[in-house]
This record gives C-alpha cells, sequence and structure tokens, in this order.
C-alpha cells in the first residue's frame, strides 16, 4: 500500500448565475494537497492561502473528508500528515474549501485501492459540504448539473461547445457563505421562479449548442444575486462595465464575494477585467483579477 499522494483540486463557481445550487463549474486555479500516512498524530503544513488560519485537526476539512473516506474503506486507525498549496482565495465563492473535502476523499480512495467511483464519491463530498454544486465540478471538472434524488447527490458533466474566458474579480473582502445564505428570502415570486428556470435551461442549451449570442441573457437571476447585491459594493456597476466591455454578461461566483465574467474569446479579457475592477474601485472595494479556462479533469492524482 502507497503511504503518500498527492491530489490536485481545481477551484470551482457554483451557481453560474440562475442555477442556484444546482449548476457549477470548474476552472484551472488549483489548490495542492499532499497526504502522508503516519503512525498517530496530526500534522499540517501550508504555503499560500490560509497559512495564518488553518490548523491541524479532525475539524480540518482536509483531515476529516479523509478520515471520512478512510473509516469507510479501511477501518483501521492511522495519522496523518497533510502539506497544502493554496492558490484559491478563502471565502470568495471559488470553492476553497470544497477543494479541503475533495482532496482528503480522493487521497483516502488513492491510498486505500481506489475502491470507490467518482459517483461515490460525489455523495460523500456532498453529505460533509451539505450541497453538491461545488464538490460535483472539483471532482468530475468541466461544467456540472447536479441533483438530490432520494437522498443521493448525482452530478451531470459536460463540456461546452466551444471555448469561452471566464475572468474572476477577486475583491479583498471575503464574504461568508453563511452571510450570503442568510440574505435569500424563503420564499420567491413564481414568475422570478420561471424566469430562474427558463434562463437555467438556456445557459445549458447555449453551451450545448455553442449558440453563445444566448449566454448573456442565460446567465441573468432573480433567485439569489439581486438579494445579495448589497453585500458586494459595485457588483451591478461592475456587471455593466463587464458588458460594455465585451463580455457576455457577469455572475455572482458562488456565494461571493468573486465576480466572474463570461467572455468571447476574441475581446480583451483584461480590459474586461480592468473594467469590472475598476467599477467596484468606485465603491471602495479593492480587487484583483484572474483570467481563467474551464478545467475539465477535476481533481487528479500527481
Amino acid at each position: 500500500m502507497n503511504k503518500k499522494v498527492t491530489v490536485r483540486v481545481p477551484a470551482t463557481s457554483a451557481n453560474c448565475g440562475p442555477g442556484f445550487d444546482t449548476l457549477g463549474l470548474a476552472c484551472n486555479l488549483y489548490n495542492y494537497f499532499t497526504y502522508e500516512l503516519i503512525e498517530h498524530g496530526f500534522s499540517l503544513s501550508i504555503e499560500g492561502e490560509g497559512s495564518e488560519k488553518l490548523k491541524a485537526s479532525k475539524n480540518n476539512l482536509a483531515f476529516l473528508s479523509f478520515y471520512k473516506a478512510w473509516d469507510i474503506i479501511v477501518g483501521s486507525k492511522t495519522g496523518l500528515s497533510v502539506t497544502m498549496t493554496n492558490n484559491i482565495p478563502l471565502s470568495r465563492g471559488l470553492g476553497s474549501s470544497s477543494t479541503a473535502i475533495v482532496a482528503g476523499l480522493v487521497a483516502a480512495n488513492c491510498l486505500s485501492g481506489n475502491t470507490l467511483s467518482k459517483n461515490e464519491i460525489v455523495q460523500l463530498a456532498t453529505e460533509i459540504e451539505g450541497h453538491p454544486d461545488n464538490v460535483a465540478p472539483a471532482i468530475l471538472g468541466g461544467v456540472t448539473i447536479s441533483y438530490v434524488d432520494d437522498g443521493k447527490a448525482k452530478s451531470l458533466k459536460f463540456v461546452p461547445l466551444k471555448p469561452f474566458k471566464l475572468v474572476a474579480i477577486v475583491p479583498d473582502m471575503p464574504l461568508a457563505t453563511s452571510l450570503a445564505r442568510k440574505a435569500i428570502p424563503k420564499a420567491v415570486p413564481h414568475q422570478d421562479a420561471v424566469f430562474n428556470t427558463s434562463r437555467a435551461a438556456l445557459l445549458v442549451g447555449a453551451m450545448l449548442t455553442g449558440e453563445y449570442q444566448y449566454l448573456g441573457s442565460g446567465l441573468c437571476d432573480r433567485l439569489h444575486q439581486p438579494y445579495r447585491a448589497h453585500l458586494i459594493p459595485g457588483m451591478e456597476a461592475a456587471f455593466k462595465a463587464a458588458i460594455i466591455a465585451g463580455a457576455y454578461n457577469a455572475i455572482i461566483s458562488g456565494a461571493g464575494s468573486t465576480l466572474m465574467a463570461y467572455v468571447p474569446i476574441d475581446v480583451s479579457f483584461d480590459v474586461v477585467g480592468q473594467a469590472m475592477c475598476h467599477a467596484l474601485e468606485e465603491h471602495g472595494l479593492h480587487s484583483v483579477y484572474h483570467i481563467l479556462d474551464i478545467d475539465t479533469d477535476g481533481a487528479i492524482v500527481l
């Protein structure tokens, strides 16, 4: 049995506008996790994001998820040494916590003989995360449509027919998922539910057919973004700036605070990023931008 493995896990962007708690995609910004079995105890070393905050314990998601799978597959006790290289910002809507969950499950599965399927890993990850929209694309890659059937999380992966770019605007303001969820009302008007059903379907259809002239409308949302706008100063101005600069449209990535523009490949990605950052700056929010592609592999063992 191998005693050491390194796992690469991509950042994710959940919701994709109208697909609240349903749609997600993986992008080529990565965290790296090296797991090593030791006789007893916990050890954690971190480079990059979270190096001053995260501690070694069974409550740390990277450890908790590993032991969830390990206990199911192997059952015997083991200590664990984990080394992380974190490039994904924390609490910004890019799935940083999901990378730890997925890494632990994938590492435990690999070190115990790869007995779990990807679908089983999605289910275990959903049990930890609470919903599959971030963990599914982190595991499977591409764009995922996730749902829960009879208590089981399931996901359909696809890759858009033609390429486009993602420009992620990352403010220097973290935003807790719990706070973002509290901003959403328990009930919404029926017409808004119909609006989102049509736009989510349109978004998926546009990606699958390559008819990207529909992406602008397909990325619109009424279920969560209007209620979260006050949490991200300048959000609406940044969305407008993105469109003026040539993007199809822009959305809140996950719970935020990152904003994500979907951009044609023949448009200046830097112009879009700079325009959105400038719009946020005018509302007192400093940010940086990343130009990304969709990751089609999901979590991989290196």
